[in-house]
């Protein structure tokens, strides 16, 4: 184990630990709230890739190929869209107290209050049909959008095309990332033929998510549920389409109905092996005798838990790190955005929501 490592973890066990739930890579894509300019550029009507793309879309979907051309057609190149698509610089620290900071507040808290109690049987509902708990929809839902406040303003048509034919070459995943994008553009074309509306009309983040759990187009077509029974599927206008929705997709992705999300740890430093339980990385891998064996200690409920564990390390800037025993349902929260930060605020803001509910608001 390396010097820098060694000293990391003892300086975070002089740490008081965290409680069960509080504390956690930034989101991918970044959520930021963008003050938009004019975001207009020039149409993808004149490249020939696109046109060639809206053609094969509508081969392989069975869609009307020149509806499918007439609305890549619309599509406009949007500098913004490639600016903030660009990672961090390298280098730049990674902090959990400041990213949790950006999420964890009084407002946020406040607005999951109100929407757990407007919705408090809808979200009952969920957790009897899919096995996920309210607190973590909520947090998903906060985190997100902050229950619809924040939705995003770029036209979904604009971002995608965008990300699918003109992603940053300089992005170290630029030729992966435009992949997905062009699957997220079809999966959306193939959408709106299927809903009738008008394509360049949807708004959404400048990556192309939507409604208030902000779904992929993809995601919206393999997970979204009408959990109203109005016949139809809103996630920008129904909270209980947004719900359903999120509880669905964490049972697909194998939610433990049950199992906690994380629990603290600590550190033997006669034994510790931090390179091997941090090798893994957030995948949970580890069973609690060989999680021990490397010098991780748990206490309490912990040491009974049944299911594989994951070292998960939450670096704190120029501070020591933050280290939490994560469980199969933290990983789960991560399918939804691909970084430990996130599944941490999600997880600790709906804590903190229920933990503000007024007595009996449950």
């Amino acid at each position: 184990m390396n010097a820098s490592r060694l000293a990391a973890a003892l300086a975070a066990m002089a740490l008081a630990l965290p409680a069960p739930g509080v504390v956690a890579k930034p989101s991918s894509p970044k959520k930021v709230k963008v003050q938009a300019p004019a975001r207009q550029g020039p149409p993808y009507a004149g490249r020939e890739e696109a046109m060639a793309f809206a053609e094969q879309v509508a081969e392989r979907r069975g869609l009307d190929p020149d509806w499918t051309r007439r609305v890549v057609a619309q599509a406009q190149r949007l500098a913004v869209v490639e600016r903030l698509m660009q990672p961090a610089p390298a280098g730049t620290p990674k902090n959990w107290a400041v990213y949790r900071s950006r999420f964890i507040d009084p407002v946020r808290i406040q607005a999951g209050v109100r929407f757990w109690q407007d919705n408090r049987e809808t979200l009952a509902r969920a957790e009897q049909d899919f096995g996920v708990p309210p607190e973590i929809v909520v947090g998903i839902l906060g985190v997100e959008t902050i229950y619809g406040q924040q939705m995003g303003n770029f036209r979904v048509l604009d971002a995608l095309a965008t990300l699918a034919f003109d992603f940053p070459a300089a992005h170290p995943r630029a030729v992966e990332r435009s992949t997905f994008f062009r699957g997220e553009l079809e999966a959306f074309l193939a959408l709106q033929s299927r809903l009738g509306g008008d394509p360049a009309r949807p708004l959404g983040s400048y990556a192309g998510a939507m409604g208030m759990p902000q779904f992929m187009p993809s995601s919206w077509i393999r997970w979204a549920v009408d959990f109203d029974g109005d016949g139809r599927i809103d996630l920008w206008g129904s909270p209980a389409d947004a719900i359903g929705s999120v509880a669905n997709y964490f049972r697909a992705f194998g939610w433990h109905p049950g199992m906690p999300t994380h629990y603290p740890v600590s550190f033997d430093t006669d034994r510790l092996d931090l390179d091997a339980l941090l090798a893994p990385d957030i995948l949970p891998t580890f069973s609690v005798p060989s999680f021990l064996a490397k010098g991780a200690h748990l206490e309490g409920e912990a040491v009974q838990h049944e299911g594989p564990l994951a070292l998960v390390e939450l670096q704190n800037g120029s501070d020591p790190p933050t280290y939490v025993a994560g469980t199969e349902n933290f990983y789960v929260i991560t399918r939804y955005n691909w970084s430990s930060y996130y599944a941490m605020a999600v997880i600790e803001l709906g804590r903190e929501v229920k933990a503000a509910l007024p007595r009996g608001g449950s």
